[in-house]
């Protein structure tokens, strides 16, 4: 049968031009799908990372006070803008000429004389030039020595005969080390974990280091003394872990780490790094796991008490239902999605965005002016409360307007289904808006994975895992890494369980 244009009946025809356009509106569909794709895998390798937004109003140009009415449906290519404004307060003064040297530096004097006979001239004054200078850091051998000291034999026979324990050699004890019979110190030992995993320098690269030094330490020492320090430093990690999980309010999040596998010859596996944080006791605790599944928090988090905020992953949905913890989103998540919608729908993602905008404008001015805990709830009831409740509605209507699978769609469905976790933190003011501190956190362990590539052993990431809570925790009360595990080394070897908490990096200041 003639099938061509001029033999098909009119019915025939239309219904073939609807099959035509329906096939172009899906392959136009793809298509923008696709091109979103690549413009993101294109800024993921050579665009920038901000997030920054700048709505595209004047925002010099103020709006009429005129009421939206609740039932009436905006036309998408009308939506309103709205402008945030706030005072901000200027953190830097301008600058006024170099920055003073610190005062508890070390000064060594140089003078430096006229090239010409001043025997017959008077001095008048001086110019002083300060220079800040560095001596690259030098070993040096630490010796002990200890006098061994013998009763004389009157003194033996007397306490002989007076029934006295008698010891023919007198000589001190050695002082307390971390390691017994290393050749390592203490400091030695705490720059090895500095290097290691704050300034994410590889245990080969301080070897050669050391090499040009004239000393020779094989990798297969060092590792041994890390598994060492790591024995010895578990009853402080557990305690660690006690004291961030007991607080009722955690941040969690994961971040991938590859580690050798003798199963798997040729290739690494990919663990995790679980990471909960206590805002309240500014405390960090680094937990690996072999997977991302959700075993890995229900473990740690069995006994745990009050809110969880995370960024929606769906291994902490199980934790939703139970009546003792209240899960909490993250506004930075839900707003990415649509930072990123932007360029697919402008309209919609401006609208949300100015919306977000001005919830952190209220975040700002409570931490800016120090709010309590309560002051910053009412707060955010009298300011934050209406612009969600206003948000929720444009969302659901918009919803049923876009497409699901378009970047706007899936922007606006995320938000929709983590609604009742993104408004949980109007319940408490010490909630945070969301899950950055946890995520700035996580960068040391990203720039480090970018050095030494792998964990060598899955032993290996758990004691990474420790260092990490550690280090972590000190940055948290800007506390020096190095002059905290230098101490603790040198005397938790004799500490008593009931002191553990003195050596924890948050009262390390106060002990």
């Amino acid at each position: 049968m003639d099938s061509s244009p001029d033999n098909m009946s009119k019915k025939e025809l239309l219904e073939l031009v609807n099959q035509l356009e329906k096939k172009n509106s899906e392959i136009k569909e793809a298509k923008d799908t696709l091109q979103f794709h690549y413009d993101q895998l294109r800024r993921l390798i050579f665009g920038t990372k901000r997030e920054r937004f700048i709505a595209s109003a004047n925002p010099f140009q103020q709006t009429l006070p005129f009421e939206e009415l609740e039932d009436e449906k905006e036309d998408a290519s009308k939506t309103v803008k709205e402008t945030v404004t706030y005072e901000r307060k200027q953190k830097r003064e301008n600058h006024h000429g170099r920055i003073p040297l610190p005062s508890h530096l070390p000064v060594k004097e140089t003078l430096v004389e006229p090239n010409v006979d001043t025997t017959t001239m008077v001095c008048i004054g001086q110019e002083i030039t300060d220079q800040l200078e560095l001596i690259p850091s030098k070993l040096f051998i630490k010796r002990f020595i200890r006098p061994k000291y013998a009763l004389s034999k009157e003194k033996q026979e007397e306490l002989i005969k007076n029934g006295e324990a008698v010891s023919p050699v007198i000589i001190a004890e050695l002082p307390s080390m971390p390691i017994e019979k290393c050749m390592a110190g203490t400091g030695l030992l705490a720059q090895l974990f500095i290097d290691k995993f704050i300034d994410h320098l590889p245990y080969y690269r301080q070897i050669q280091r050391y090499k040009r030094e004239g000393v020779i330490i094989k990798s297969s020492t060092i590792d041994g003394w890390q598994k060492q320090i790591t024995n010895l430093l578990i009853p402080l990690y557990d305690r660690l872990k006690e004291k961030v999980l007991i607080q009722g309010y955690l941040q969690a999040d994961e971040s991938p780490v590859k580690v050798l596998d003798p199963l798997k010859r040729g290739k690494t596996h990919q663990g995790y790094h679980w990471v909960y944080h206590s805002p309240l006791e500014k405390a960090l605790f680094f937990d690996y796991r072999y997977s991302r599944n959700r075993a890995g928090p229900e473990a740690v988090l069995k006994d745990f008490k009050g809110y969880l905020q995370t960024d929606g992953y769906v291994a902490y949905k199980k934790f939703n239902t139970k009546k003792d913890i209240t899960l909490v989103g993250c506004m930075a998540h839900a707003r990415r999605y649509f930072e990123k919608a932007l360029d697919d729908d402008k309209s919609r993602a401006e609208h949300v965005l100015t919306k977000i905008q001005k919830l952190y404008a209220f975040e700002r001015v409570a931490k800016e002016n120090e709010y309590s805990h309560e002051k910053r709830h009412a707060y955010r009831l009298d300011n934050a409360q209406p612009i969600m409740e206003e948000l929720i509605k444009w969302l659901v209507r918009e919803y049923q307007i876009v497409l699901p699978k378009s970047p706007i769609g899936v922007a606006i469905g995320y938000s929709i289904r983590q609604w009742e976790s993104l408004r949980a933190y109007l319940f408490d003011g010490a909630i945070e808006i969301d899950n950055n501190q946890i995520e700035n956190s996580i960068r040391p362990l990203a720039i480090g994975r970018k050095n030494y590539l792998f964990a060598g052993s899955h032993e290996g990431a758990k004691r990474a895992a420790m260092f990490y809570s550690f280090f972590g925790t000190c940055k948290k009360h800007e506390v020096n890494p190095y002059e905290w595990l230098k101490a603790t080394l040198e005397n938790i070897a004799d500490a008593k369980m009931s002191e553990l908490d003195n050596y924890l990096p948050q009262n390390f200041q106060k002990s």
